[in-house]
């Protein structure tokens, strides 16, 4: 009878008017008078009343109303009105009060599988999915058997737990009670097993269908998606054809996410001319999908063509395709028309604010990007609408990219103060940063956090820890963290190699490259960078004349500019200057900057005029604006004697009106960073230590090479220059 109340015909005026007056009653008089004239009425007459009532509240002060009547006219012991209070309390979000009904109905109401139903519902909807499951235990522990409504919530609370010990044992409970050929039930399992991941049990069940709707096959092919198998979910979409059904929207638009999380853009294109010959109109998540794809295509032609489309097919307001499209126009530094599109949605997400601060991070615009995440900072909206993980973690990578890691770093300090958790991109770009600025402390900082919230087992931070204790030195502290990495990739071992080498034991970095190798791990490029330095650093020659073979020969890896720029550096450093000539005249393309420059600075060290004056004229050309290669071949003529040509090279700077770009280093004590730049005035004291120890360093019998005195430099003054350097 209880159930058969669930639909009933609207309120009725006299009903209205019987409301109205109990509620004055209700006010106005005792509570015994209220509950008399309650009781005069029905009892099916009253149920009816209630839940007609309840159905109609638009409003929480009108559910409050009505619960407290219930409760007045002594209907608080039906669990069938207990039921619909606690569902439209959970409409309105009201998930305490809701739970408060449940909790306090009568014992007897606790043996009625409505009322379970409805608060379980009521938890599930609103992503309560832990509680959904601590009811379902004690609904059975007091012997209530679950339905064929109650088995999908129980299913689906399982599903977003990834929660494969409880989705078995709940599928178990379904074998027992014969529910394995319902319909609902079974198209929740398949979708349950999909979130799970297993897609093998998913397809066991639906092969096992008797009766199959199109909630039954999407979930397949949408399955198949989730799990990057668009090949399954093809599969899937040909099988629904071949037994006579019409794929739907659902079904294309799940195709299609799938071949685009797969990274099969192109496929993408083509499903969707197939999906428009059999005379399908896209839908706004179609389109969506189509804008990401040509984002990640290259192709903005295209995307135009779809911006289009969205237009005409009115879904421009539509929020997630304004997001795509402000994601796509952004991509290709096209932020004028982003920050339009931007201005002119009504409604904003945070994604829409990401969408855009990451276009202008992305095009290189770090301060414009800094001013719209200050506007959302700013922003009155909800909790909803400000600056989170995403938004902190694209400002502040972009302004480490940029090469301000001071900015970073401050940017970084203000996400702590605003308790927003960094994810594992955020964490990884300010690692990168103490690496390059030597910053070991915010570094040790930044791991101790890294221990505490279990994020250390991660790759991309463990490679970033690695990265920054041997870029800063710490080089036991980085091996104990390269072996604490499980699946260690090519990067941790890229990084350690870089770190041995620059630090100079190229010996070790030799070993560690040949236990890569082992390890069955192909080297790039980047190794080669690492291992050739290594060698330039600690004069292994021989080692890197084999390695530089081997790169072509055995690993099938063509020398790069860098590559040429190691292997020169090796052979100049050592003396092979006439070897290290050939290399460059044998290069298959014409040598940059960098190469001449390994080769100028090899001519600085055994003191090759000859061979210094054709590298720098090259270089000169290259790289014309900088004053770095006039003053080495200044210096290279000074250390030869030659005063009138290193006066004459640097009279040539003054005269371009280059400017040498001050070198600086910085030392950091007690948590503070001191910088110092060469001409600095005012570091009396340190000056006065550095004469202290090239005394020790004389009388030690320190030389300081076959440096000349220049004729009009002071002798003290030219031996405190030597000993900073």
């Amino acid at each position: 009878m209880l159930h058969a109340l669930s639909s009933l015909r609207p309120l009725s005026n006299s009903l209205h008017l019987h409301l109205q007056r109990s509620i004055y009653i209700n006010q106005h008089h005792s509570t015994h008078i209220s509950k008399s004239y309650w009781s005069s009425l029905p009892l099916n007459e009253r149920l009816f009343w209630f839940d007609n009532l309840l159905q109609q509240c638009c409003a929480v002060r009108l559910c409050r109303q009505v619960h407290q009547q219930v409760i007045v006219s002594g209907m608080y012991n039906s669990a069938f009105l207990a039921a619909r209070v606690v569902s439209i309390y959970a409409r309105f979000g009201l998930l305490v009060d809701a739970q408060n009904v449940f909790d306090t109905s009568p014992f007897g109401c606790l043996s009625n599988l409505l009322l379970w139903n409805s608060i379980l519902r009521a938890n599930v909807s609103h992503g309560y999915y832990e509680n959904a499951l601590q009811l379902y235990v004690k609904m059975r522990r007091l012997g209530v058997l679950a339905d064929g409504f109650t088995f999908p919530l129980v299913i689906r609370a399982c599903g977003f737990l990834a929660s494969s010990s409880s989705g078995k044992i709940v599928h178990s409970h379904i074998l027992q009670m014969g529910f394995q050929h319902h319909l609902h039930v079974v198209n929740e399992l398949l979708g349950m097993y999909a979130k799970l991941g297993q897609m093998d049990d998913a397809l066991y069940l639906f092969d096992r269908m008797t009766v199959r709707s199109y909630i039954s096959w999407n979930t397949m092919v949408s399955g198949f998606s989730l799990n990057l198998d668009c090949d399954g979910a093809f599969e899937m979409f040909k099988r629904m054809e071949l037994e006579g059904l019409e794929p739907n929207q659902v079904t294309w638009t799940s195709l299609l996410s799938g071949h685009s999380r797969c990274g099969r853009y192109g496929c993408v294109i083509e499903l969707f001319d197939m999906m428009k010959m059999r005379g399908f109109r896209a839908s706004a998540e179609v389109l969506a999908v189509l804008l990401s794809v040509c984002d990640n295509l290259a192709a903005l032609d295209r995307g135009r063509m779809v911006h289009g489309c969205v237009i005409k097919s009115g879904f421009e307001d539509y929020l997630f395709v304004k997001n795509a499209l402000i994601c796509l126009y952004g991509k290709y530094g096209d932020v004028a028309n982003a920050k339009v599109l931007f201005s002119e949605m009504r409604n904003k997400n945070v994604v829409s604010w990401n969408a855009l601060i990451t276009s202008y991070v992305e095009t290189g615009f770090c301060d414009e990007a800094l001013e719209i995440f200050s506007e959302l900072e700013k922003s009155n909206g909800s909790s909803m609408e400000r600056p989170n993980m995403i938004s902190w973690s694209a400002i502040i990578s972009g302004y480490a990219s940029q090469g301000r890691g001071e900015e970073s770093l401050q940017l970084f300090r203000r996400m702590q103060l605003a308790q927003v958790m960094a994810n594992c991109v955020t964490i990884s770009s300010v690692l990168s940063v103490c690496a390059e600025l030597a910053a070991l402390s915010l570094g040790k900082e930044i791991h101790c956090h890294l221990l505490r919230a279990f994020m250390d087992n991660n790759i991309l931070v463990g490679n970033g820890l690695l990265n920054m204790y041997m870029r800063c030195g710490s080089l036991k502290e980085g091996q104990i963290i390269f072996e604490k990495i499980d699946n260690k990739d090519l990067i941790s071992w890229n990084s350690l190699i870089t770190g041995y080498g620059m630090h100079g034991q190229g010996e070790r970095a030799l070993t560690i490259f040949n236990e890569m190798v082992e390890a069955g791990f192909h080297p790039d490029g980047v190794t080669f960078v690492a291992v050739l330095s290594a060698c330039s650093h600690t004069g292994l020659v021989a080692k890197g004349r084999r390695l530089f073979d081997l790169m072509t020969r055995v690993f099938g890896i063509e020398p790069q500019m860098e590559h040429y720029a190691c292997i020169v550096d090796v052979l100049g450093r050592a003396g092979f200057l006439q070897e290290a000539i050939d290399i460059v005249k044998g290069m298959p393309m014409e040598p940059n900057a960098c190469v001449w420059g390994a080769l100028l600075n090899s001519c600085r060290m055994h003191k090759n005029t000859e061979v210094a004056e054709g590298a720098a004229s090259r270089l000169f050309r290259l790289d014309s604006k900088q004053s770095g290669s006039h003053m080495l071949l200044s210096n290279i003529y000074a250390e030869s004697g030659r005063w009138e040509d290193s006066a004459r090279v640097r009279s040539l700077v003054k005269t371009k009106g280059l400017k040498k770009v001050g070198g600086h280093s910085w030392i950091q004590v007690k948590k503070k960073v001191y910088v110092f730049s060469a001409g600095q005035t005012g570091l009396e004291e340190i000056h006065g230590i550095l004469q202290e120890l090239g005394g020790v360093m004389e009388s030690e019998g320190f030389r300081s090479g076959e440096w000349s005195f220049k004729k009009n430099v002071d002798a003290e003054e030219w031996r405190l220059i030597l000993w900073a350097e």
